[in-house]
């Protein structure tokens, strides 16, 4: 090597250095062709902008390659990948630049015009009635959850079911609001 050819990758001139080139690890090439789609999807789950999202797996590989021979249970690769994924956009998210600036003004919120307070109470009397023509049970899961804003493990507790209960009932019930024709002028 010439002393023009200088590494910027230190990671990358290391394993050169031990001996580690392309085929050093052919089984790290056999993983990223078979698991390359998953984990760009993975990527794009964290990224706005599918050109960062290549980058960012291609980094999170990169960081995986020279920890190759360090991971002892190849099994658990996809986790070890998404891990990577995760601590490097969590680096990008903490070094960007923010671009907020105080000003000596509060900016005023617009002000929502309000509605008709007639309107609002015709509409407050048709859902109750839409609610009181679902079934108690049902009745009891919506109230509790929408309007005692309370959650589904606190609503199967308060009534006694299994959460999974909870949610196929407030499933329904909300099926059956939606298909109410006292509420549908309001849709």
């Amino acid at each position: 090597m010439t002393a023009s050819m200088v590494s910027v990758c230190t990671s990358a001139s290391t394993a050169a250095t031990r001996g580690a080139g392309p085929s050093a690890y052919p089984s790290f090439a056999s993983y990223v062709r078979a698991r390359q789609p998953v984990l760009l999807r993975t990527a794009r789950s964290l990224t706005a902008n599918p050109s960062d999202a290549e980058d960012l797996l291609q980094t999170a590989l990169t960081k995986t390659y020279v920890a190759w021979d360090r991971i002892e249970d190849h099994r658990a690769l996809d986790g070890y990948v998404r891990r990577a994924l995760l601590n490097t956009r969590t680096s990008q998210w903490r070094k960007r630049k923010v671009d907020e600036f105080a000003c000596d003004e509060l900016p005023e919120p617009e002000t929502v015009p309000a509605g008709d307070p007639a309107e609002q109470q015709a509409l407050h009397d048709a859902m109750w009635r839409a609610i009181m023509k679902l079934p108690a049970r049902q009745r009891a899961m919506v109230v509790l959850r929408y309007y005692e804003d309370l959650s589904e493990a606190q609503t199967a507790e308060v009534l006694g079911v299994s959460i999974g209960t909870v949610k196929s009932a407030v499933s329904r019930a909300l099926g059956k609001l939606r298909e109410d024709p006292e509420l549908t002028p309001v849709r």
